[in-house]
């Protein structure tokens, strides 16, 4: 599937890259993981209509709004920049033209990755290098918290993944890496693969009640 024709589709507009200067010292610019891609992962990686599927560095919103219609699931975007915040709450009000039922299941959040409050009902979290290993540590220690708290398997699913997020997960977390997708491209880069890691305290919680 094509950009356009995803977007055409959906009834959002979400391409485009953001100008890298644009970009920070702890947070990265913005560019919406191809249609294709999001394909081969959710044909590997279905989303249970159960489930909360929940990016981090969400942009315009393309992961959620196919997510969305594709399996119907419960999804929330947290993006900290405000003009994609405000492309993205657009972008929610002409898809709803064309899905007019469980648009309650689909949320934008405004604000900062580590300051967002995880939801009992969210399992599933992604991340296309979206800002600093330094945020992507605290983002995983409040998943970790949440999960303590309410029980339940929890997946991290990395997109282009660096070395430091491997490296955090792999050494400092209980994640575990369940599968790695490598994608086919003309000129193969290492890094284009998706990782999916998971983790869950529910057997040892059931073991105790």
């Amino acid at each position: 599937m094509k950009e356009h024709e995803g977007d055409k589709y959906l009834n959002i507009q979400t391409a485009g890259t953001q100008w890298i200067s644009e970009a920070t010292l702890h947070h990265n610019r913005y560019e919406p993981t191809p249609y294709e891609h999001l394909k081969q992962l959710f044909n590997r990686h279905p989303i249970e209509e159960g489930d909360g599927l929940v990016d981090f560095g969400s942009g315009k919103g393309r992961l959620n709004f196919y997510a969305h219609d594709r399996f119907g699931c419960r999804t929330t975007g947290v993006e900290l920049n405000t003009n994609f915040c405000g492309e993205a709450k657009q972008n929610l009000a002409d898809y709803g033209r064309n899905h007019r039922t469980g648009l309650d299941r689909l949320r934008i959040q405004c604000g900062m990755a580590q300051d967002y409050e995880v939801q009992a009902e969210d399992t599933v979290f992604y991340f296309f290098n979206p800002f600093s290993v330094q945020i992507f540590m605290k983002v995983i220690d409040n998943i970790l918290r949440s999960e303590e708290t309410y029980p339940r398997e929890v997946k991290i699913i990395l997109y282009y993944p660096t070395a430091e997020y491997i490296d955090f997960l792999d050494r400092s977390t209980v994640f575990e890496l369940s599968e790695s997708i490598d994608l086919p491209t003309i000129v193969k880069d290492p890094a284009e693969q998706f990782l999916v890691y998971k983790f869950s305290s529910l057997q040892d919680f059931e073991a105790l009640v």
